[in-house]
């Protein structure tokens, strides 16, 4: 009886061809994962101020994080809430102010994750020595504002804290592109801006031979967190490990941000190509000093401390007229998604 030989594979493939049939098998049997998409709301106009999302997108810190995030246009923070509430968009940006009014008046299903600013960008903006040197020198001075802004909610309250009557200061609404050349030809006293825009008020003075000077509100006594990372209720119950690594990302940029402003503004440029890189990296420069301060030296990066939350809702509810008692502050806000160290 013969001894046959058991059947052997082919052998005239060469290796290396062999081992990408074997790779190619492999993928058939196990498709690569997929990148979790993300879309971001943002809460206004791109520049220096929203830099750590295009960061995130531009340095690979959300790709690192299994991320493919788009970003959505916005139109001031009720737009934003309003956008992310309605599922149009998971996560975003915008004032927790804003936010509280409308969890407690409305009840939107959206919820903030972690701090951005924790003190608030409103101030007043002046030439220095003209006699408005100090926020309770604006008695009896000329203020131009844009109608848009949200500083006009606690514009009322930083009177009050100073002693003055709304009826003792004269209001003048205009274009925010006007602000700035109306306090530089003198038309008004002083304008109401945000911190955010330090560099480009000072640089404006430069060229008019003035030097200008911005009065924070927050040194006036008014306490507040402001703009916010907030998302979708269902999102953060239907992919809390997408959020939680969103936030994770989100923070590396912040922190990036902060260290490499020159790379920072080049990576909202390389997305955003319309911007000039130097007007980014001057709104970013100003927009750090809102994220890192005495605040956050004593709180940390993206905290949610109660008792200045506690505080930002009773300027919030005094502002818009709310009874402080309604709505519990504390269901505004999630601190699951952000991981201290």
């Amino acid at each position: 009886m013969t001894n046959r030989k058991k059947p052997t594979m082919p052998s005239s493939l060469p290796v290396p061809r062999q081992i990408l049939f074997a790779s190619a098998l492999a993928m058939m049997a196990s498709p690569a994962l997929a990148s979790d998409k993300v879309t971001f709301q943002l809460d206004w106009l791109p520049g220096g101020d929203k830099a750590p999302i295009y960061v995130c997108i531009d340095q690979g810190f959300c790709k690192d994080e299994g991320l493919d995030v788009e970003i959505a246009s916005g139109r001031g923070s009720t737009d934003a809430i309003s956008r992310l509430a309605a599922g149009s968009s998971d996560v975003g940006v915008a004032d927790i102010g804003a936010l509280m009014a409308a969890r407690a008046q409305e009840k939107v299903g959206v919820t903030a994750i972690m701090s951005v600013f924790n003190k608030g960008p409103h101030a007043f903006y002046t030439v220095k020595g003209g006699g408005f040197d100090a926020v309770a020198d604006v008695k009896g001075k000329k203020i131009a504002t844009s109608p848009f802004t949200s500083s006009n909610v606690y514009l009322p309250l930083v009177l009050k804290d100073a002693g003055i009557s709304p009826d003792e200061v004269t209001i003048v609404n205009a274009d925010p592109g006007a602000l700035g050349p109306m306090l530089m030809t003198g038309q008004v006293d002083g304008i109401v801006a945000w911190m955010t825009d330090l560099t480009r008020y000072t640089n404006q003075g430069k060229e008019a031979g003035k030097e200008i000077q911005a009065l924070p509100w927050s040194a006036a006594g008014l306490n507040l967190y402001s703009a916010s990372l907030i998302a979708n209720d269902s999102f953060l119950k239907d992919r809390p490990d997408v959020a939680r690594r969103f936030v994770a990302a989100y923070k590396k940029s912040v922190e990036f941000s902060r260290d490499n402003p020159d790379a920072a503004a080049k990576s909202v440029t390389n997305i955003v190509a319309e911007l000039g890189t130097e007007d980014v990296k001057g709104s970013l420069t100003d927009a750090m000093e809102l994220v890192y301060n005495e605040v956050t030296e004593k709180d940390g990066l993206g905290v949610f401390e109660p008792g200045r939350l506690a505080e930002t809702w009773a300027r919030v509810a005094a502002a818009q007229g709310i009874d402080p008692a309604s709505y519990d502050v504390e269901t505004t806000v999630t601190r699951e998604m952000l991981a201290l160290k």
